[in-house]
């Protein structure tokens, strides 16, 4: 057996797969963000702790026998959050996560000093990105940034509550911009540039690699045997590709989540920061990726499914896929965290456009849907202005559950999309495989094979056509309202 952790935003889930990539057992424990000030957005490390630990007791109480049988343990995680440990190792503050805005004065401080460094980071500075918040608490938190021994992400924090090992790895460093991606090793020009030393930072290995053993006391509480290791494991979006394959040039998905990206494998670092692409290492040796990133996804659906008072999502979308007859007159911007590909504004918020007296809240879900799908086709015109191009991503994450999500999605991309064999099972079952490739040392195209097609959901060429005024209006509404997201 093969345990993959994955730290998300909202859950942590651990699920453990067998030999042949059957998942045998899941369990997922929630998790709530901290909103204290317009644009933050943080968690307490110690809150995945537990959830972990929580997850993986469920998977003992549950499935004893296949948790026993466990032979190594892969990671996966949120990326980008800065967590900060003190000389102890014990967390100084909460950790500032991914679609935190703050920093966004920061960045620009950052590309003052150091001009090129989207070339070498492999994307434009942005506030979500860990390099500027370091710069931010060292302005405003002076006596937390004096104490910091180490910075590590969100996985990684768990690899060493697992293991005691302070270790990150090549996918996950990627979103640091501290990380030269094409030579795959620190930059120390960019994390001085961040006010810190190179001895503040983990220990860089490939995703496949060993980092580690679990912590005897654990081995015991789960009834593992003594000596299970801990490999590299990756940043969400490079697991969510292990898990569906997407491990040679051009293969690549959707991840309809939390959070939203569009990702393409690649062959070759080819670093596009003007058009505002990801361009990372990736959780394999000798691989990269390219990835358009929207920070907003299918938590736009579970925000607005909150707003109106509706518990059974999926009853939800049923009427309101009843109910669909033609574009909806609202649209929606998603923006509710900020964005980034293609604005790179932290400061974007959500908006309905266009309500009136007989609005339903069919009618604004159906225009929540359509304006992710309207984001994400945004997205996908950058990556085809780099050349960029994917034939047949298949969609996973939550959203993936809605086959009706997906049509409108192709309908409005104008792109044929696959729905995978679990399709929602996402990073941990990437972890999972990282986990099995460390121990094993198979070949990466024997373990990451991709999940069986359930179906191709080809795009209606005549409501693409009657989609595209629509989206016209929904890129000039966000133009009309930029600077008026702008804080005074």
């Amino acid at each position: 057996m093969f345990l993959g952790i994955d730290v998300g935003t909202s859950a942590v889930k651990a699920l453990l797969i067998d030999d042949n990539s059957v998942t045998i057992a899941e369990a997922d424990v929630p998790l709530s963000v901290s909103n204290p000030h317009p644009f933050w957005s943080e968690q307490n490390p110690t809150d995945w702790w537990d959830a972990t630990c929580q997850s993986i007791d469920k998977l003992k109480s549950e499935n004893p026998v296949a948790l026993a049988a466990t032979r190594a343990i892969g990671l996966s995680g949120q990326m980008h959050g800065a967590t900060l440990l003190d000389a102890n190792d014990a967390p100084l503050r909460p950790a500032i996560l991914w679609n935190d805005g703050r920093a966004k004065r920061e960045c620009d401080e950052l590309d003052a000093a150091l001009p090129d460094l989207g070339q070498t980071a492999g994307v434009a500075t942005m506030p979500g990105m860990t390099a500027p918040k370091l710069i931010w608490l060292k302005k405003h938190e002076p006596d937390v940034f004096a104490k910091i021994k180490t910075v590590l992400l969100p996985k990684d924090f768990i690899r060493l509550c697992l293991t005691g090992e302070k270790v990150t790895e090549m996918s996950d460093a990627a979103g640091t911009l501290w990380l030269d991606e094409e030579s795959r090793c620190w930059n120390p020009a960019a994390v001085a540039a961040s006010g810190l030393s190179m001895d503040q930072l983990p220990k860089l290995v490939e995703g496949s690699s060993v980092t580690g053993k679990i912590r005897r006391e654990l081995a015991t509480r789960w009834n593992m045997k003594p000596g299970v290791i801990v490999a590299g494991g990756g940043g969400d979006a490079a697991t969510g590709g292990i898990g569906v394959g997407a491990v040679r040039h051009g293969d690549g998905f959707i991840s309809l989540g939390t959070s939203s990206q569009i990702f393409v494998a690649s062959d070759k670092y080819r670093p596009r920061p003007e058009e505002l692409l990801h361009s990372f290492a990736h959780a394999i040796p000798a691989q990269w990726f390219q990835m358009a990133v929207l920070l907003n996804g299918a938590s736009c659906l579970s925000w607005a499914a909150n707003l109106l008072g509706e518990k059974d999502i999926s009853a939800l979308l049923s009427r309101t896929e009843n109910q669909h007859r033609a574009p909806s007159d609202v649209i929606f911007l998603p923006y509710l965290n900020g964005e980034r590909t293609p604005h790179n504004d932290p400061y974007a918020r959500g908006v309905f456009f266009g309500l009136g007296s007989d609005t339903t809240r069919e009618m604004m879900v159906q225009s929540v849907l359509e304006g992710v799908a309207f984001a994400l086709s945004d997205a996908q015109s950058r990556l085809h202005a780099a050349g960029t191009h994917c034939d047949l991503p298949g969609v996973i994450g939550g959203g993936a559950r809605s086959r009706y999500w997906i049509q409108l999605i192709a309908n409005i991309m104008g792109t044929p999309l696959a729905r995978y064999e679990g399709a929602t099972k996402g990073p941990a079952f990437g972890a999972a495989r990282l986990g099995r490739l460390a121990l094993t040392k198979e070949a990466v195209e024997d373990v990451c094979q991709k999940p069986a097609i359930d179906e191709v959901i080809e795009p209606d060429m005549a409501h693409y056509s009657t989609y595209q005024p629509r989206f016209a209006k929904f890129k000039r509404i966000y133009s009309a309202l930029r600077e008026e997201f702008t804080p005074t």
